[in-house]
């Protein structure tokens, strides 16, 4: 993929958007197909997987009947709704010291909230209103009831909903499976290795999001950006399609009408405490980024030759009794070096 050099204009994105490959699309029927389509760590288009949702079927009538199939369920629990000036043309992200996001985050009724978005439909001077992560078993459980997820059973689904709503790239630490029921959405998706050519934002100020504008973005200034697209897919969503984004995979989210209404579902937690993955990568900015560049040099080598196994084993020529935490740690191993660990924690608190 080939660009100018400059910043792109909307309809020279679109053009650009397009020519990247699409999601492979695929079948997922039981959880175990899911658990194998995980493994394989793709994206997955998954179309017709809640065909027989009454939901879709509303969101495909009207945004008032969606609107009032979901008023009906209604317990009266406010819920988390994020607001954006008109100005932002929905884009939430940062504002221009990366200091802030460029929405806010309140409790407000769900019955209200919808009532909002519906009267604001259309109106391009309107405030960008959406309804964001509402955990639909406290606040809609006969949602919950009448479209069940039979592939996720034990996992409990968020509802998104609200204007055309433009979600910064960022990535999430579970496996996440979105599903469409009004509206068109369009999920542009990097592998999670290009990291550094997507311009994530502070880590302290989370969730962390690209501080680039994909919807026309400037080559000049963000010049890494080009070779992310070039490893970069789309999948393009319409009501009835659910799509499978595997954890760390990068992950930029266009509502492309001006109602739009999502549920997802995530899953696959990372263990806490001292295996949690996050707080490692933490502890090794403390550790290790400032060390003298000849000591850094060590470490990487240590982690590719121990952790990630970049060129093959390290310990073929070992035992496999004596490989200790070098090798398949066992719960007495894992038990022996998290006691080990939590000491050294402890001692330099």
């Amino acid at each position: 993929m080939t660009t100018t050099g400059t910043q792109s204009s909307p309809a020279q994105t679109e053009e650009l958007l397009s020519k990247l490959p699409g999601t492979a699309v695929g079948s997922v029927k039981t959880a175990m197909e899911l658990d194998l389509a995980v493994r394989a760590a793709k994206p997955l288009i998954l179309r017709g997987l809640i065909e027989q949702w009454p939901a879709l079927a509303a969101g495909r009538s009207s945004p008032a009947t969606l609107n009032n199939y979901l008023k009906s369920m209604d317990r009266g629990i406010p819920g988390p709704v994020m607001e954006a000036p008109a100005s932002t043309h929905g884009r939430f992200g940062y504002t221009s010291d990366l200091r802030e996001f460029t929405f806010s985050t309140r409790q407000r009724g769900i019955s209200e909230t919808l009532d909002r978005i519906e009267r604001q439909l259309d109106r391009p001077q309107a405030p960008i209103v959406a309804i964001q992560m509402l955990p639909l078993a406290t606040h809609l459980p006969d949602f919950v009831q009448q479209n069940s997820m039979s592939i996720l059973p034990q996992i409990g689904p968020r509802l998104w909903l609200g204007g055309p709503v433009k979600t910064q790239i960022h990535n999430d630490r579970d496996h996440n499976l979105a599903c469409v029921i009004a509206g068109r959405r369009r999920f542009l998706l990097f592998p999670p290795e290009q990291v550094a050519s997507l311009y994530i934002g502070p880590i302290d100020n989370p969730p962390p999001v690209s501080i680039l504008d994909v919807e026309a973005p400037d080559f000049a200034r963000y010049p890494r950006f080009a070779q992310a697209l070039r490893s970069a897919q789309v999948a393009e969503l319409r009501p009835g399609d659910a799509l499978l984004v595997p954890r760390y995979w990068w992950h930029h989210v266009t509502s492309r009408d001006s109602y739009n209404a999502m549920v997802n579902y995530w899953w696959g937690a990372c263990p806490q405490g001292l295996e949690n993955p996050y707080d490692c990568f933490l502890s090794a900015l403390l550790a290790l980024k400032d060390l003298p560049p000849s000591e850094r040099i060590y470490w990487q080598a240590m982690f590719n030759a121990y952790v990630f196994q970049t060129e093959g084993s390290a310990i073929e020529h070992i035992p496999p009794e004596l490989r200790g935490a070098l090798g398949t740690m066992p719960p007495g191993v894992r038990a022996v070096l998290k006691q080990k660990l939590r000491a050294s924690f402890v001692g330099s608190a």
